[in-house]
């Protein structure tokens, strides 16, 4: 069962595109920044010192550039197929999304990093807790996550995970400051139910969004209907993943 697992991640992490994109990845990170306590704060500056989560949130993508960093590559998703649940799918040795931000999650709180190993860890799991709100980044185990799903958008040859990286985001031709001030807005409600999700919750959410993903016209030509039909669930996805990330930061630092 792992050697049939890890030839399928070996299979995906060859063609995974950057999930969300630049502009994604930088909105969740802009927002999880505003909603650090003071503890946090000071935390993540002394680690980060000018970089912001923003900036610092596409930098797992950035040093996938260097061969010494290939063995994160299977940590930016995780397969659960249709009617399995996470346990029964297995994963490998290598870890995947879920284990990794719990892993990282509990070294960052454990004190025994450097100050070096923390930083790297940070940056790491800032770019994770965004993964894992992509539902392409849990996959059925049958497309790469979407990558050999060929589709056009508005006429260009692209296909579906890029759309939900990118494409849709790219299309409102906002800036990611722009874009976080404009869904920037959840309530008190929201955020205490979204933080005390479990990070295997999150993942069973982008599962239970694949239905709707990949509610696509025959043709396979996707534009203003498709956004019209997601942009929702794209924002909320967005928003859900800053909430939760300045959460658990939140708890490791503050």
């Amino acid at each position: 069962m792992k050697k049939i697992l890890l030839a399928s991640l070996l299979i995906f992490q060859a063609q995974v595109l950057f999930a969300w994109g630049q502009i994604g990845h930088r909105i969740i990170g802009d927002i999880a920044q505003s909603h650090l306590n003071k503890k946090a704060q000071v935390a993540v500056n002394s680690l980060l010192g000018h970089e912001t989560l923003a900036m610092s949130s596409t930098w797992m993508d950035f040093v996938r550039a260097d061969t010494s960093y290939d063995y994160t590559h299977p940590w930016h998703y995780t397969t659960i197929p249709e009617g399995k649940t996470y346990e029964e799918a297995g994963t490998v040795e290598e870890g995947d999304i879920i284990q990794t931000i719990n892993r990282l999650i509990n070294e960052l709180k454990s004190g025994t990093l450097g100050t070096e190993q923390k930083v790297v860890a940070l940056r790491f799991l800032v770019h994770l807790v965004g993964d894992i709100h992509q539902p392409l980044h849990v996959g059925g185990g049958e497309d790469k996550g979407g990558n050999d799903v060929r589709v056009t958008w508005f006429g260009d040859k692209s296909n579906l995970h890029k759309v939900w990286d990118s494409e849709i985001i790219n299309s409102q031709q906002l800036s990611y400051t722009e874009y976080a001030d404009a869904i920037n807005h959840p309530t008190l409600s929201q955020m205490r139910a979204w933080q005390a999700a479990s990070v295997l919750d999150w993942a069973y959410e982008s599962k239970d969004l694949r239905s709707q993903v990949y509610t696509l016209p025959e043709d396979g030509r996707l534009s203003h209907n498709y956004t019209f039909n997601n942009i929702a669930t794209v924002e909320l996805r967005l928003l859900q993943a800053g909430v939760r990330l300045a959460g658990v930061l939140n708890d490791i630092f503050g």
